[in-house]
């Protein structure tokens, strides 16, 4: 049985230089993230374009969310990002419009590949489809699709992906139920 080689994983080169560079000067940037006041939304939108983020109108990020790299991020009219959410977007994450990602939530789009004993880094996309909320602290996997107006349960997991107008809970995230919206036909 092959063994693990850490040392290979650690001296790969994960990025090209030029994102090496951008990760720099996300850094202070981030440091600015984090100190514009709670309701002003506004500018810290303006910085995540910055750098790379493609940020619809009526957006609002709370400045304590971790947005690792910002040009993998892709987020839609009218939704948000709680406090302390963490989107660890290696791979691009795209959220749709009017989608809700709440307080301590984790999309997580960066794995490792077991099955190599060196684990190169995996980037899987993840996509949130518009009008989903993703409820406080849970989590969605790499290479997840959370299909249009679905729900994932307080301290979910998603490691498959949810459809469309599906309420899903638990860990391993189960079907709980179908969306039925008042005042829809």
């Amino acid at each position: 049985m092959a063994e693990l080689n850490i040392e290979d994983n650690r001296s790969a080169q994960k990025y090209p230089l030029r994102i090496q560079v951008m990760r720099v000067f996300w850094g202070v940037g981030k440091l600015l993230f984090r100190i514009v006041p709670r309701p002003l939304y506004a500018p810290r939108c303006f910085l995540l374009r910055c750098f790379g983020a493609k940020i619809g109108r009526n957006v609002n990020i709370a400045s304590s969310a971790s947005i690792y790299f910002p040009w993998n991020l892709e987020i839609g009219d009218w939704s948000s990002i709680g406090e302390e959410a963490r989107i660890y977007n290696l791979g691009k994450i795209t959220i749709g419009t009017q989608s809700t990602i709440s307080q301590g939530a984790h999309l997580c789009a960066g794995t490792h590949d077991f099955s190599d004993p060196a684990t190169p880094l995996l980037t899987p996309p993840i996509k949130v489809e518009g009008q989903v909320w993703i409820c406080a602290d849970a989590f969605v996997g790499p290479g997840i699709t959370i299909g249009e107006g679905a729900v994932v349960g307080a301290r979910s997991v998603a490691v498959k992906d949810v459809k469309p107008w599906s309420v899903v809970a638990g860990n391993p995230a189960r079907l709980i139920k179908m969306r039925e919206i008042k005042g829809a036909e």
